[in-house]
């Protein structure tokens, strides 16, 4: 049976006296009625005995057995648990009075004004008396601690009977007499808390007979109420006694109250559990997208930091397409994930810290800072790369370059060279006259001169093999055999002009006669002819320029040149004269030639077609050069394109940066607002987005004209791209700011005000607007708000205490969103984890542990088996069989051990 004391002690004195001074205005004449005192009697003196056998004893007959006082203040000392006066033993009139006096004087102490009630009725046997007594018993005791939203005693007991009866068919719950004739009612009370105990379905509505014993039987043998009514009487009264049904009805509300307090306590368990998985759906959301962009990060790298040399420009400017495509296609996502990544781990731990949850810690390797670090490695890799790429094109331009100058100069040395070994080993002055010898060693001494002059080109040859060896040019093997093949050569020249010299200067002696004209002639044609090879040379010369003044410089060098053409011209003029001079005095003298001069090859006629043939290149390297000044200056124009939208966008974005640092200090109106016109701010930020595609266009447009440098600005386009990335992950995390602050409030109950006063008063303390408090400034802001943190002992221990509330990792920095959340949490309440396993313990009918089959009883299917599937097998002492620990689960739900 249920036990009133512990309820009764909590029911306020005024209370009961307000609701007795209106239930004792009962009908009395009415207790004269058959019928109904019949009903009363069997009703009281089962709830009588029903508490009174808790103490070994009974009564039979209402208004005999309490005339003496003893059982009666025996019943209010069971159903209060209080003691009441020791009683008196004797026989006599005046020692009954004076118990039931007792009795009496201990009911008004509980508030009760009893009414036309005296000890000497009770003693006397009244049984009016002695009913109205017990109903005021009742209702005290059984009755008045009942509490339905709001609403208590018969409101309360009755709202709760139409609530538990709602459900089902022919049940009207409207009163506690017709309402209860057909039965129905009783048994419906019963099935909705114990279903297994009645098959309400096959009921009959027409059997009032059968349903009310059914119901009286079912209670009496599972429920612990005794039988207090009789179903014929109940049945055959056109009025059943209200009060009967009352005091019936109140034992099964108190019966069943222990199942309002587990569905109570389930629905705080489905509440903590609901969070929890929500909160764990989010950390393995978390944990995949981190993975994921971890791993692109990881797969990434390598091919940025991957430096395979490629053998031409193309092939280099193929590498710098993909990673322009990269740039615009395949990062900007993964940009967009990382700032969602960091949003979606700021919201978790705000919803973590409202629900008292422990913090998410993602796994090793995953945290915000692993992922920072990681992106800032790709971004180190992609500038080294980007870098790596130009001075690669720069390299192999350079390398083209030096190439084609070798094998043109190659190609010329190994022209002049040819016939040259053969010339040179003749024996042709042995069988010559002194006139012929001479000539020959004059000849040989030309060629020394010719040789000496291109002495100077067999050095370049080899200078340019040596540049192409240093810059790792791809054929290098080739170049250095024709560079080889070509020393060796000039070596075996060298020695062979040694020897010939040699050779004609031991004949020397015997050779008198030399044309001196023919000699001056050779003389002077083979520096010239040589001058007149290297002009052509330098005018077939090609060249690579990156700006206005490199093309500046050789537009005046070829200037230089061209004034050196008319004392040129005379010096060929002069070397003509002197052929001519050899024709004059060959006819004066009547001298017949032998045709070529013999000290040198050079005719007139290839010196004068090798004149002209330099003079028709000085126009074709003019219109060369003047091309390349205009590509130049186009270059300069499509820099100072570049320079002036790039300081347009650079000083928007250091604008904008600035506005929302202090949009972030100075936000007004409710936080709806706010975010409202911070998401307005962003849509007006990103339509700023064709202005950033048009600044590319004008880079790639630079990149393909292969400009390195630009005068015209500071900004790169890979400094302005950070800079747009920023300034879009500081407007999503200020807009996710205020989420979790809307959060926080809704969470914990803040009202806008009160936010307005925290922000007002960190912004206060905010000197200089970094967003962050160092500890003395926090320490005054907390002053400022009303917190003791000055007294010198336990002020510094209490500022210590709240430091490692809001600065757990110690940096000396305090945020607003760990502000918000110290204040929320010193102005809200929370659940706790010992509200939790008080809630299970309820489940568990007060035992320390709970078995599955309750769980499922208790709680919705999914998060029971969420339960289970979660809880340690119980060890204790009175462990049974499928025993699980719901404390151990608990108090893992909040940090506080491992699960």
């Amino acid at each position: 049976m249920v036990d009133y004391h512990t309820a009764n002690n909590q029911t306020s004195t005024g209370g009961v006296q307000i609701y007795m001074e209106q239930e004792n205005d009962w009908d009395r004449d009415l207790l004269l009625d058959p019928a109904w005192e019949k009903q009363q009697r069997k009703t009281f003196t089962a709830w009588c005995n029903s508490h009174l056998r808790k103490s070994g004893t009974q009564i039979e007959n209402i208004e005999e057995d309490f005339r003496d006082g003893l059982k009666l203040m025996l019943l209010l000392e069971v159903i209060s648990g209080e003691r009441l006066p020791k009683p008196e033993r004797g026989k006599m009139r005046v020692h009954k009075i004076n118990n039931v006096n007792k009795a009496l004087d201990f009911i008004a102490s509980k508030g009760v004004k009893l009414v036309s009630i005296g000890a000497e009725e009770i003693v006397d046997g009244n049984a009016k008396m002695t009913l109205g007594m017990i109903w005021t018993i009742i209702l005290r005791f059984a009755i008045q601690d009942i509490s339905v939203d709001e609403t208590s005693a018969k409101e309360g007991l009755l709202l709760w009977c139409q609530r538990k009866t709602a459900p089902y068919k022919n049940v009207n719950v409207q009163n506690f007499h017709i309402s209860w004739k057909d039965g129905l009612a009783f048994n419906a009370l019963i099935h909705r808390h114990r279903p297994d105990l009645i098959d309400y379905d096959r009921l009959r509505k027409d059997d009032p007979v059968t349903n009310l014993n059914n119901a009286f039987e079912v209670a009496e043998k599972h429920l612990d109420i005794p039988k207090m009514l009789d179903a014929e009487d109940i049945v055959n009264t056109a009025r059943p006694d209200e009060k009967a049904i009352m005091t019936y009805v109140s034992s099964f509300y108190h019966a069943f109250s222990g199942a309002q307090k587990a569905e109570t306590a389930a629905n705080r368990i489905c509440k903590v559990l609901a969070v929890n998985q929500e909160n764990e759906l989010m950390m393995e959301d978390y944990e995949k997208l981190a993975s994921e962009l971890l791993e692109w990060i990881r797969r990434t790298i390598p091919w940025l930091q991957n430096r395979t040399q490629e053998k031409t420009v193309n092939d280099m400017q193929a590498k710098q397409e993909d990673f322009r495509d990269y740039r615009c296609v395949h990062k900007p996502p993964k940009v967009q994930e990382k700032c969602q990544l960091e949003i979606s781990f700021n919201t978790l731990q705000t919803k973590l810290r409202l629900s008292n949850r422990p913090a998410f810690m993602p796994s090793e390797g995953r945290m915000v800072s692993d992922i920072n670090g990681a992106w800032h490695t790709l971004e180190g890799a992609e500038k080294g790369y980007e870098e790596w790429i130009l001075s690669e094109i720069r390299r192999l331009e350079r390398l083209e370059h030096l190439a084609e100058k070798f094998h043109q100069k190659a190609a010329i040395h190994e022209s002049w060279t040819d016939g040259k070994e053969a010339m040179l080993t003749q024996k042709d002055y042995e069988t010559s006259t002194l006139s012929e010898v001479k000539a020959l060693l004059r000849k040989h001494e030309a060629f020394e001169s010719d040789l000496a002059a291109h002495q100077d080109r067999v050095e370049q040859i080899a200078a340019i093999a040596q540049e192409l060896n240093e810059l790792d040019y791809y054929d290098s093997a080739s170049v250095n055999a024709r560079c080889q093949k070509i020393c060796d050569q000039w070596d075996t020249l060298g020695a062979f002009t040694q020897s010939r010299k040699e050779s004609l200067e031991r004949t020397e002696k015997q050779l008198e006669s030399i044309d001196e004209l023919y000699l001056e002639y050779a003389k002077r044609a083979a520096p010239f002819n040589n001058w007149m090879e290297g002009a052509m040379e330098d005018l077939q010369d090609m060249f690579i320029v990156h700006n206005i003044e490199e093309i500046q410089g050789l537009i005046t060098a070829h200037e230089q040149f061209k004034s050196t053409l008319a004392e040129a011209n005379k010096e060929r003029e002069a070397i003509q004269a002197i052929q001519a001079e050899v024709q004059k005095i060959a006819q004066s003298n009547g001298i017949k030639l032998s045709g070529a001069n013999p000290y040198t090859t050079i005719t007139p006629e290839s010196i004068d077609g090798k004149w002209e043939k330099a003079m028709a290149m000085v126009p074709l390297r003019d219109n060369a050069l003047q091309d390349e000044l205009n590509k130049q200056n186009s270059n300069d124009t499509l820099r100072a394109k570049f320079a002036t939208q790039a300081n347009t966008v650079g000083a928007y974005i250091q604008a904008k940066m600035e506005e929302i640092g202090r949009i972030s200090i100075e936000m007004n109106g409710t936080l709806e607002d706010q975010l409202t016109n911070l998401k307005e701010y962003q849509l007006t930020i990103m339509s700023y987005m064709p202005e950033i595609n048009t600044l590319e266009g004008y880079h790639q447009l630079i990149q393909e004209a292969l400009i390195f440098d630009n005068q015209y600005t500071s900004y790169t386009m890979e400094h302005l791209r950070v800079g747009w990335e920023q300034l879009l992950t500081t407007i999503a995390r200020t807009i996710n700011e205020v989420e979790n602050q809307i959060l926080t409030r809704d969470a914990k109950g803040i009202s806008q005000e009160q936010l307005y006063e925290y922000r007002a008063s960190f912004n206060h303390f905010d000197k200089d607007h970094s967003g962050a408090l160092m500890a003395e400034e926090f320490k005054a802001c907390l002053i400022s708000l009303g917190y003791d943190v000055e007294n010198e002992k336990q002020g510094d221990s209490e500022f210590t205490r709240i430091m490692g509330i809001v600065d757990p990792n110690g940096s000396g920095a305090v945020t607003f969103q760990a502000f918000i959340d110290f204040m929320s949490r010193e102005t809200t309440d929370t659940d706790t984890a010992d509200q939790v396993i008080a809630s299970f313990k309820i489940l568990a009918a007060d035992k320390s542990f709970i078995t599955a089959e309750e769980l499922r009883r208790e709680l919705p299917p999914d998060q029971a088996e969420y339960c289970i599937a979660r809880m340690a097998p119980y060890s204790g002492a009175d462990a049974v069989p499928g025993a699980l620990d719901y404390m151990s689960f608990s108090t893992a739900l909040y940090g506080e051990s491992d699960l």
